[in-house]
């Protein structure tokens, strides 16, 4: 019940006007902290939701593979530049990512992942080692603003952010591979 609560205060303070356009007004922060909060805060609340209604995701995602998926997919659409664009000049756009995501991420992402196991656990982590890859060298190498609500400078501060956590996933993986995990196993 803390992480439910937690979950909800997380949601709220995001949605203060003032926390709201500040965290939109630059695109780092938009993309990089808005959206995992927003993730975080469903995540949170996910807990809660799925024990009241653990009958519907048991029959939903009793692998964890539906959910996943939906978490994929809703992710990698937040990552397109023209979607962060639709959100800032579209009220319904905004209303999806800020509803949208605490519950078609966060909270699937809660009930999947420990249903995963490992080799899908890696499965879709590997998967995201591309796609933040591909992100970073098109926000960084495009010669145009693709972006219309965000100036170039911003869009390649993003695309080298987006370039550290892929780095910094591929060193997660090769430390993962070169280390020892015989009492983990055992």
């Amino acid at each position: 019940m803390k992480q439910f609560i937690a979950g909800i205060i997380l949601y709220v303070i995001l949605l203060i006007p003032p926390v709201l356009t500040f965290m939109e007004s630059i695109m780092v922060t938009h993309m990089l902290l808005q959206i995992p909060l927003l993730i975080l805060a469903g995540w949170l609340m996910g807990k809660a939701v799925i024990a009241k209604y653990n009958s519907f995701f048991e029959k939903w995602n009793a692998n964890g593979v539906p959910g996943i998926t939906l978490v994929f997919i809703v992710t990698m659409y937040w990552m397109l530049p023209r979607a962060m664009d639709e959100a800032l000049l579209f009220w319904p756009m905004e209303i999806f990512k800020l509803v949208g995501l605490p519950l078609l991420v966060g909270i699937p992402l809660r009930d999947s992942w420990h249903k995963l196991k490992g080799v899908g656990q890696s499965f879709i982590y590997l998967n995201y080692l591309p796609m933040f890859g591909l992100m970073a060298w098109l926000y960084i190498d495009t010669p145009i603003q693709i972006c219309n609500s965000y100036l170039e400078s911003e869009q390649r501060t993003l695309g080298w952010a987006l370039f550290i956590i892929t780095a910094a996933m591929v060193l997660y993986i090769i430390q993962h591979v070169f280390t020892d995990h015989s009492e983990k196993d055992a």
